[in-house]
């Protein structure tokens, strides 16, 4: 953290008492425009929706800009008074800021993605959408199963359903998880249910009846969209982007008082 300790009195002609009055100002300002800085960033990082994001975003980018120019501007001014200590603590200063810039914009790159928000909304949206798709398709199919199959099409519906929910159920923790190896175990576990419910509504097919076919075909629709979907909020959560900015945002605090 910048710490000018030398802007004290300076007794001299009218010039070098307007010069520390402005230097003490723009040291003011520098504080001002840091905190102002830190603050939009993990207001970037922590909000919901895309357009807070990117437009937390930019104040941060506004105070970070007013940042390099005052402490140019204030660099200048303690040349001019000579105050070599505090050139040399302002010059320490610059460069833990910049160290923090290049970080800060990383994290703001990431923040504006909302990746995992974007794939927590898909799981509680069209996900979820697509799987009650699936229940009712299935609930029908079973409903119009002759009596002599009624069991074994219960069975097969009640399977199929079961692995679906499992998988919406797998999606938060895929969500949440930062270890890619952990993602991969979750995706690997999703799979395997998505081969179960598959092959359940094949094999309801091979035996269905004329009636139940129809509902058959919107489950296996259903089921198409489920899986696309999914695919998507994988690739979205693989991305990581909110977990990755925040892990990043923590690392900013040493770059800001080292």
């Amino acid at each position: 953290m910048l710490s000018l300790v030398a802007l004290g009195c300076h007794g001299g002609a009218d010039p070098a008492f307007t010069q520390l009055v402005e230097a003490r100002g723009l040291a003011d300002d520098l504080r001002v425009q840091l905190a102002k800085a830190s603050d939009a960033s993990d207001r970037a990082v922590m909000a919901d929706t895309d357009q807070e994001s990117i437009a937390f975003a930019r104040d941060a980018g506004k105070a970070t800009q007013t940042i390099e120019a005052d402490a140019a501007s204030l660099t200048a001014r303690l040349q001019s008074l000579g105050y070599a200590a505090d050139v040399r603590a302002l010059q320490d200063f610059t460069g833990h800021f910049a160290a923090y810039r290049d970080l800060d914009r990383n994290v703001l790159d990431l923040a504006v993605q909302n990746t995992n928000l974007k794939a927590q909304r898909l799981s509680f949206g069209p996900v979820r959408e697509a799987a009650d798709g699936i229940r009712d398709a299935l609930g029908a199919v079973a409903l119009s199963a002759p009596a002599k199959d009624r069991c074994r099409v219960g069975a097969l519906v009640a399977r199929a359903e079961l692995a679906v929910r499992e998988i919406q159920i797998l999606q938060a923790p895929h969500i949440a998880e930062p270890d890619e190896a952990a993602m991969a175990k979750i995706e690997k576990e999703m799979a395997e249910r998505q081969a179960t419910a598959r092959d359940a509504l094949e094999t309801l097919a091979a035996g269905a009846s004329a009636a139940s076919r129809r509902q058959l075909d919107a489950a296996g629709v259903a089921l198409d969209r489920f899986d696309k979907l999914s695919a998507e909020l994988v690739a979205l959560s693989r991305r990581n982007s909110n977990v990755r900015s925040l892990a990043l945002a923590l690392r900013r605090a040493p770059a800001l008082v080292s």
